[in-house]
């Protein structure tokens, strides 16, 4: 199945493809472990503005390629570019050979946003490359990433969408990257609006804090790929530190990174669990 088709069978089928960010290489085999036990297809991303600190596009895509064949998974493994504002960088990571690539024009005029991703598009559709747009703003901060809430507008998402040919759009509808200050506060309203305007899989952004049932009532009105990144790492964070506090003495390098990789694992799974997306590779 090509990763289109594997984008359009989450939407139709009424589940989401997580997607997880990693911060550092030592996420790309626990990430992978949990997929694989799940039998879920996975999103592996890397933000763009972190692609410095882990090697640089092409180490980075091909050390993932390797620890897939070298763990032998048998689930789709998407690798994915986030967040990029440079159609430069875009370009160069679909050379390299990303799987898809979001092109982030939010914080430009729509007339922008539309120009710019349409060049992406072009450009990455002359091979099976994924394409995601964004319209409105995501609020918080996280790998760099700063904004504050703006909810997406139906024409600004009809614009893009018509004039780029994308393949997933991420419309801003109340979600945060970070963790949430209160409870969030979605668009449910204008994620009908979109879905019936515009066929085409919706992505989530911010997920980490959003409730289960929230996450499926999202999945219920088209959003086929659920961003997380903040939720993983905290996991990772609470068990790097207990494991060091319960042996002060420790310094073992395999016996400090180990737990907080099993603790990474875990907390794919239980998203990959909140996705409905077990048993679907």
């Amino acid at each position: 199945m090509k990763n289109r088709e594997i984008l359009q069978h989450a939407k139709y089928e009424k589940f989401a493809i997580p997607q997880i960010n990693i911060n550092e290489l030592i996420w790309i085999e626990p990430v992978l472990k949990a997929a694989e036990s799940m039998k879920s297809p996975i999103i592996i991303a890397t933000s763009d503005n972190l692609i410095p600190e882990l090697g640089g596009y092409e180490f980075i895509y091909k050390t993932i390629k390797n620890k897939v064949q070298a763990m032998e998974i048998t689930v789709p493994v998407i690798i994915h570019l986030d967040h990029s504002t440079s159609v430069e960088n875009c370009r160069h990571a679909i050379d390299i050979g990303y799987d898809s690539i979001m092109y982030d024009g939010s914080k430009l005029p729509i007339d922008s946003n539309i120009a710019y991703t349409k060049q992406v598009v072009d450009y990455a559709h002359q091979g099976d490359v994924l394409v995601e747009g964004e319209v409105g703003g995501v609020g918080g901060t996280e790998d760099g990433i700063s904004g504050n809430v703006k909810y997406a507008s139906l024409d600004d998402c009809y614009q893009l969408v018509t004039q780029t040919n994308l393949d997933s759009l991420a419309p801003a509808l109340g979600s945060v990257h970070g963790e949430y200050k209160g409870e969030p506060n979605l668009g449910f309203k204008e994620m009908e609006e979109i879905e019936a305007q515009l066929d085409i899989p919706l992505v989530l952004h911010g997920a980490s804090g959003i409730s289960d049932e929230e996450l499926l009532k999202a999945i219920e009105l088209g959003h086929a790929k659920i961003n997380f990144n903040t939720e993983v790492k905290i996991a990772w964070a609470k068990q790097l530190r207990q494991t060091l506090e319960n042996d002060k003495q420790l310094y073992d390098p395999q016996k400090i990174i180990g737990p907080s990789k099993d603790a990474i694992e875990e907390a794919v799974k239980s998203l990959i669990i909140k996705c409905n997306a077990s048993n679907h590779a």
